[in-house]
């Protein structure tokens, strides 16, 4: 049986906590096949009678479009709870938003609703599939992403066709928040004495992954006794970064590698001079520190003209949705 689902679905892969069944033949008992579930959308057969064989099956996964809507009271994560859907769908808002939208200070009373693909199997739900839109409204102002892709590439876009993703990320971490900003004469709490801090820091639990905020090539990953371990990027010619008092790096984080954007670089600890975990993310503009959240960062590529016909008319499907609450069913392709 292990030669013969190498190919197919190794053994090996088969984890403890997992669902899985012994099927009996009628009558005598007699073992035919064993049933392994590894995840909702599929079940393996190992087929142990007469024959030794392997079956991997899928189940059949219905996709429906749903809508998730709430006010918020507290926190995000309150106000998901509360409209009983997934925390993953945070998680998405964020990636479609993140530019738009300041999620580390949300507001009392701030409005979002989303329109995501929600999969079922057997009528169970199980698992989230794309965010299709996405809408916030604070402080009077009212933000929309449409997601839109075509052969050569995907994405969040605003109203205009403008892409919602930019060159960097705001923040090397998610679900944080801001315990020190960029200052030029800030109370050190380890040293006690006024000195500059030339980044911010984004206080997080230990252990929470710690992302590259846009494409490059890391220069130096170590450790000093101020900044703890830490990695440093460059971007381009003009920009790089650096995050300090991580807990470990990440796997295959070496000086020489290529990131993208959001690629795992290491996790939050409090190596070096800190006081609890979070990491200080330093942000270089030509050689000199400056305040990343004060910078007009390049703007990220525009969509191809050719494509703003098709995606208006994405656009005119998603938006009466994210405006009205109400899921409309597709218009066909031209």
């Amino acid at each position: 049986l292990v030669r013969v689902a190498k190919d197919q679905y190794s053994i090996r892969k088969l984890r403890a906590g997992k669902n899985c069944a012994l099927v009996r033949r009628a009558g005598h008992g007699a073992v035919e096949c064993f049933v392994y579930e590894p995840d909702p959308f599929s079940y393996i057969k190992y087929h142990v009678g007469d024959t030794i064989a392997v079956e991997v099956v899928k189940r059949e996964v219905e996709t429906c479009t749903e809508i998730s809507s709430g006010t918020i009271s507290s926190t995000l994560w309150a106000a998901m709870d509360e409209s009983g859907h997934a925390y993953e769908l945070i998680d998405m808002m964020e990636d479609a938003l993140a530019w738009s939208v300041d999620f580390h200070h949300v507001q009392k009373n701030d409005d979002f609703r989303l329109i995501y693909e929600q999969k079922y199997v057997h009528g169970e739900p199980v698992g989230i599939g794309k965010l299709l839109g996405a809408y916030y409204r604070t402080e009077g102002k009212e933000y929309y992403s449409i997601w839109y892709e075509s052969g050569n590439y995907s994405g969040f876009y605003d109203l205009h066709a403008r892409p919602m993703k930019r060159a960097f990320l705001k923040a090397p971490v998610k679900y944080s928040r801001i315990s020190s900003r960029y200052s030029y004469n800030r109370f050190h709490p380890v040293l006690k004495r006024y000195k500059g801090h030339f980044g911010t820091d984004y206080a997080a639990p230990y252990g929470t992954p710690i992302v590259a905020v846009a494409d490059g090539i890391i220069m130096k990953v170590g450790y000093t006794g101020g900044n703890g371990n830490y990695v440093k990027i460059r971007h381009d010619d003009v920009y790089e970064t650096q995050y300090l008092h991580m807990q470990k790096f990440a796997a295959g984080i070496k000086p020489g590698a290529h990131i993208s954007q959001n690629h795992v670089i290491g996790y939050v600890g409090s190596t070096g001079l800190a006081t609890g975990p979070h990491v200080c993310f330093r942000f270089w503009k030509r050689g000199k520190q400056v305040d990343h959240l004060r910078e007009n960062l390049p703007n990220p590529e525009p969509m191809p003209s050719a494509d703003i016909p098709d995606f208006e008319r994405v656009k005119a499907q998603i938006l009466p949705q994210l405006q009205n609450g109400i899921v409309t069913p597709p218009r066909p392709r031209p």
